[in-house]
Parts: structure tokens; C-alpha cells; sequence
């Protein structure tokens, strides 16, 4: 749905999936700061909300997703994925149970995917699944909220930042995105979501097998890393860019942005062998890595929490 804060004066649509909300509304990095002061609250109503009723719920979702969600408490926020058998990644949701339902956020057009899915899972357990059209997801710097969409024009009193901004911060924070940092192979070691969306000592779900073998008996086949690149360019890696190692593609480029202190910065996933002191060339631009996920991540190898700053 398209968000009427982009009819604003300066309101510059975003690209791909997020296009149905602002990029910016004229200034980057005032924006920034501004979200990063705490002053200002970030426009992603293209996010699809998924609402799950009955009195079964959280037990129904503990048992099919990597997180412990059967004593979720009310007003508590989390993440959980979705798994495929093999482990891969299929969604992941930020979530909060408000006593009644638990309201889950998921990447533009992936909502329905997930509920044909849990509506096929529902058995004769008290539950039900439906699109919350009615919701829209704004964010700040440090929480995220549901408000009625149609009261989204009544936000405009308040300082607005782009999705631009969010994202930079979001790069800044290692905090990985389904599709823009993951593909069809990721599985949750890769990108650092143990722990944040992953509960490593709860019962079996879809996918736990994978999970446990990684965690308990070996390393994952790829890492993320967060790159400084090279800020003399004038052009930021485009997502699905190739990540170079002398002369051998190593991984490819995620998500990219320009940050207000930072510069230029990037996430991207790369062979789990690549030298952690290695300088890449991200889409052609050098770039310098930095570690969120380790090389020796798996057997029971966490990561280092000052790394993770937030977990939504």
C-alpha cells in the first residue's frame, strides 16, 4: 500500500520493495541524525503485518518457529524464523503478543507465504491467521510500533526520517535483512541470528535439525561481515555485487548505504574461509571488513553481544 507520507513536499519514493515509502524527504544525513538523537520516527508502513489469534497461539508458534514463544509476555518484542527442513530461511518476523494476538511485521510481499503456510498447520488447534491490513509499522531508533493506518497522516507533527536513514543505522548495527542480505541457501549461523530470532535449547521445529548440527558439530559454509568502503567512489555496490578476493568472486554485496559518520558501508556475505583481515573489492570498491559473524561460528562459537547493539 502505498503510504500517503510520500505525498510530503520533498518526499523521494525508495526503489524495489520499499518504493511505497519515502527514501528521504530532501535531507540524508539530517535525517539520520536526527533518528539516531532519537528525534525522529521512520516511515515503513510497506511492511505487511500478519495477525494470530486464539488461545493456542503462542504455544502453536513456539512449536513451529526457531524461537522460544510459548512465554512470550504481553508488550514483549521478538524475532522469529521460518524455516524450510533443510534450515534455510524462509521468513522472519518481528513480533509482539498484545494479549489478544500476536502481531508479526514481515518483508513487503512475503505475508501471504507465510500465512498459507500456517494455515496449514493449524489442525484443530485454536488459532487463526489473517493479514493486518488495518496496521502500519513505524519505526524510531530503538522500537518499533503498530499504529492504525489510517492515522498515519496524523504522524506528520513529528520530525520524519527516510527509509534511507533506518537503513543506514540498520548496516551500522549488523542487523541483517531477509532478501537484501540472505538468499534461498541462508541459513540462521550465516547471518548472526542466533539468539536474537533463534532459541537454541527449545523444543523441535521445522528446520532444527540444521540449526543443531551447525551449532553443535560445525561451521557454517558462508559469514556476514559489515564493510567500510571506500569513500573516494562516488557510487555505493549495488545489491548482488560481487565480492572479489584476488581475482576470485568470494561473496556478494547486501545492503549498501552512506552513513552520516561512517561514510560509505555495506553488509555482505562471503565464503566462511575468506581471511577476517582481508581488503575486498565490493562491486569494484575496496572495502575493509569488519566481523559480525566469525569464521568459527558453530560449535557453540556465539557472537561477541557488542557487536549486536539492538535486536529488532
Amino acid at each position: 500500500m502505498r503510504s500517503p507520507l510520500l505525498d510530503l513536499p520533498g518526499a523521494v519514493p525508495a526503489d524495489g520493495p520499499d518504493s511505497d515509502v519515502a527514501a528521504h524527504y530532501g535531507d540524508l544525513f539530517a535525517e539520520q541524525r536526527a533518528l539516531a538523537k532519537g528525534e525522529a520516527v521512520v516511515d515503513r508502513s510497506n511492511r505487511e503485518v500478519v495477525r494470530i489469534s486464539g488461545a493456542d497461539r503462542l504455544k502453536w508458534l513456539n512449536d513451529l518457529t526457531s524461537q522460544k514463544l510459548d512465554t512470550l509476555r504481553p508488550g514483549e518484542w521478538t524475532q522469529t524464523l521460518d524455516l524450510d527442513l533443510q534450515g534455510h530461511v524462509l521468513h522472519h518476523l518481528t513480533l509482539v503478543d498484545d494479549g489478544e494476538s500476536v502481531l508479526a511485521h514481515v518483508e513487503p510481499g512475503t505475508a501471504q507465504s507465510l500465512i498459507d503456510y500456517l494455515d496449514r498447520m493449524r489442525f484443530m488447534l485454536r488459532v487463526e491467521v489473517s493479514r493486518a491490513d488495518d496496521l502500519a509499522v513505524l519505526s524510531t531508533a530503538t522500537e518499533d510500533l503498530l499504529v492504525p493506518r489510517d492515522e498515519l497522516p496524523d504522524h506528520l507533527g513529528r520530525p520524519l526520517a527516510g527509509l534511507w536513514a533506518y537503513e543506514a543505522l540498520r548496516i551500522e548495527e549488523h542487523r541483517p535483512r531477509l532478501g537484501l542480505d540472505t538468499d534461498h541457501k541462508t541459513i540462521p549461523h550465516e547471518v548472526g541470528w542466533i539468539g536474537s530470532a533463534v532459541h537454541l535449547t527449545k523444543g523441535c521445529y521445522r528446520g532444527q535439525e540444521t540449526v543443531a548440527r551447525v551449532h553443535n558439530l560445525g561451521h557454517p559454509p558462508r559469514r556476514l561481515v559489515f564493510l567500510h568502503l571506500d569513500g573516494s567512489v562516488d557510487t555505493l555496490p549495488p545489491h548482488g555485487a560481487p565480492v572479489v578476493l584476488e581475482g576470485q568472486e568470494v561473496g556478494v554485496v547486501g545492503s549498501s548505504a552512506r552513513h552520516h559518520e561512517l561514510g560509505p558501508i555495506a553488509l555482505a556475505v562471503v565464503k566462511r574461509t575468506v581471511p577476517v583481515d582481508a581488503t575486498l573489492l565490493a562491486g569494484g570498491v575496496a572495502a575493509a571488513q569488519e566481523v559480525v559473524v566469525p569464521p568459527d561460528a558453530g560449535r557453540n562459537v556465539t557472537i561477541d553481544p557488542s557487536l549486536r547493539r539492538r535486536i529488532r
